[in-house]
């Protein structure tokens, strides 16, 4: 559908009930019928539309009992209208992805009082995160993130006991992280990342039991990681913070861990050998922190995971070779994937012209009971930092070992992954050759074995790698041809490969090509070089000469030699031309005897 806001479908349409506009091609403002008294829509959904401009101050009287309204993905502007506080039915309002301004009006949360899903994200609103008086004790799902809230949070929101999603993420709220929130005991997914909060996580956190995911990130939170996090946890995020201290031993009870990303941190020590208890585990991040010593073998029992970052780390050690026994994109039972979605709205009738309906709203869960759009995780690849979230991150699969200090060979074994899309082992100590079994890598995108010692050439079969975009192996000890320039390793350059004096092949320098000739002089320099030239080698033979005569006027018997000597000279020549002619015409009167004597 295109074109306006049909207002006149809701003009003196007392019976109508249900309107769902949602995902249409609507372009204009949102208008109301200015006398609605008797309108009793209860749903209206108009979504992810162009729709623009304010909305009506009195739309909470214009739509008295609405208990579903959608308006999300819009272009709407302006504030909220504090009217929407008349709205005592209403079950679930959803203004996000906009461009509200100013604050969340106190009537709102004061008024309605049946609002159970309240979404305002992604909007420019600003003040207090939540108003201080609230009376939405049924609320279950609070979305505030991606706004420009300051501040504390106040104790208005305390007073939903009852939620079970909280996401104040992106904003830049202040302070310590509220103690408060560990009352939320139905807490399933709680997001306060990208802030300013500080301080040590509350260990009244402890008690959400029923919390999936906690996501930290993004902030300046100092302390060590708590030992007594909720056991259903499944996805943990507390990078970009200033985190401390050892791995808790207690989080190897957290059998449930889908996700644990803690990169950019200080955590100290080795990494853990419990972390390979986890059967669930899909994404381990420990990048940027300081953990030392070897590998662990136990990280080979990670039989699910897909993406594994250790780099920036002091690392050291051989690569295990069992890493080709994980599976790195190859599980395909992943209980996560399996969603329970129920979209919309669904009527529940009592009789054929719906008069004892109600409407349920459901909104898309998994069996963790945590949106598959809520899982955000970054990886870097192809020498960027790409973020994959929802259902493609667990399409992704990935390992980072780059800037440790890695040793000893690259185990053949890594071969094995074949499902893997992105291998980064730079900034190592590696050496020996590039494994050949890397041409088993047929979904490989990027390969960066950039600053190692590696050695031996760069085995040809690579080109077989037709999905391969990044490749460089630039700054080892490398030697031989480069691979042959098709598919796509026609489009790598110089850069790929440079560092490495023994290679030679396109696009680096001719393996044929003969020692380089020395630069030619310019011009001046030559003509200066050859007159200096021809003067000393002159000068050099008339003192030559000069010293000779001097010699032989000096020495009489040296005198006397050399004038023997010449006249030897020329009556040897005399005699041997002499000789010559008698022989020839002696020859000559043989074939011609007529010849006079």
């Amino acid at each position: 559908m295109k074109g306006k806001f049909p207002s006149w479908l809701l003009e003196n349409n007392e019976r109508l009930l249900v309107l769902d506009l949602g995902s249409n091609s609507l372009v204009s403002p949102f208008h109301l019928p200015t006398h609605s008294s008797n309108l009793d829509l209860s749903l209206l959904d108009v979504s992810n539309n162009h729709i623009y401009g304010q909305l009506p101050k009195n739309i909470g009287s214009l739509l008295p009992n609405i208990e579903y309204l959608n308006m999300s993905t819009n272009a709407l502007h302006g504030t909220i209208p504090s009217s929407m506080g008349n709205m005592t039915k209403l079950s679930s309002l959803d203004l996000s992805i906009n461009k509200f301004s100013g604050g969340i009006p106190e009537e709102l949360p004061m008024g309605c009082i049946s609002l159970e899903i309240l979404k305002l994200s992604n909007n420019r609103l600003q003040g207090l995160v939540f108003p201080t008086h609230s009376n939405l004790k049924s609320l279950q799902y609070l979305y505030l993130d991606g706004n420009r809230f300051t501040g504390k949070i106040s104790a208005g929101l305390f007073k939903s006991q009852n939620l079970q999603r909280l996401d104040v993420g992106k904003n830049n709220l202040s302070g310590r992280l509220p103690i408060q929130i560990g009352n939320f005991t139905e807490l399933k997914l709680l997001s306060m990342s990208e802030n300013h909060f500080e301080g040590s996580i509350p260990v009244e956190y402890c008690n959400l039991y029923s919390l999936s995911l906690l996501d930290l990130s993004q902030n300046r939170i100092i302390g060590s990681i708590p030992s007594c996090f909720s056991l259903s946890l499944r996805f943990l995020h507390l990078q970009g913070n200033e985190l401390t201290g050892f791995m808790p031993n207690a989080s190897s009870k957290i059998s449930s861990l889908v996700t644990m990303d803690v990169r950019q941190n200080n955590i100290s020590g080795n990494i853990p050998n419990w972390i390979g208890a986890f059967p669930n585990l899909r994404v381990l991040l420990l990048g940027g922190n300081n953990f030392q010593g070897h590998i662990p073998l136990h990280l080979c029992q990670l039989k699910n995971i897909s993406i594994l970052d250790l780099s920036h780390n002091n690392l050291s050690g051989p690569i295990p070779p069992c890493f080709g026994n994980m599976t790195f994109g190859r599980a395909e039972e992943i209980d996560f994937l399996t969603f329970v979605v129920s979209r919309g709205v669904t009527m529940i009738s009592s009789g054929k012209d719906l008069p004892g309906y109600r409407i349920a709203v459901s909104e898309p869960v998994n069996v963790a009971n945590v949106s598959p759009d809520e899982e955000e995780v970054g990886f870097i690849t192809k020498w960027r930092s790409e973020t994959y979230k929802g259902g493609v991150l667990y399409f992704m699969s990935g390992v980072d070992l780059s800037w440790n200090q890695l040793t000893g060979e690259i185990p053949p074994e890594i071969g094995h992954l074949t499902a893997i899309h992105a291998l980064n082992l730079s900034h190592n100590q590696l050496t020996g050759p590039v494994p050949e079994t890397f041409s088993n890598l047929k979904q490989l995108e990027s390969l960066d074995l950039s600053y190692n010692r590696l050695s031996g050439e760069i085995p040809p079969q690579l080109t077989e790698l037709n999905f391969l975009s990044t490749f460089t192996v630039a700054h080892n000890n490398l030697s031989g041809r480069t691979p042959d320039r098709k598919a796509q390793f026609g489009t790598f350059g110089e850069t790929s490969y440079e560092g490495n004096p023994h290679l030679c092949g396109p696009p680096l320098k001719s393996c044929f090509s003969t020692s380089p000739l020395p630069p030619s002089m310019p011009k001046e320099e030559e003509d200066s070089y050859n007159i200096i030239f021809y003067a000393c080698f002159c000068a050099s033979c008339t003192i030559s000469f000069l010293v000779f005569i001097a010699l032989l006027y000096i020495n009489r018997y040296w005198r006397g030699l050399y004038f023997y000597m010449v006249d030897a000279c020329i009556y040897s020549c005399y005699y041997f031309a002499l000789n010559s002619y008698y022989l020839a015409l002696d020859n000559l009167r043989k074939v011609f005897p007529w010849l006079p004597a």
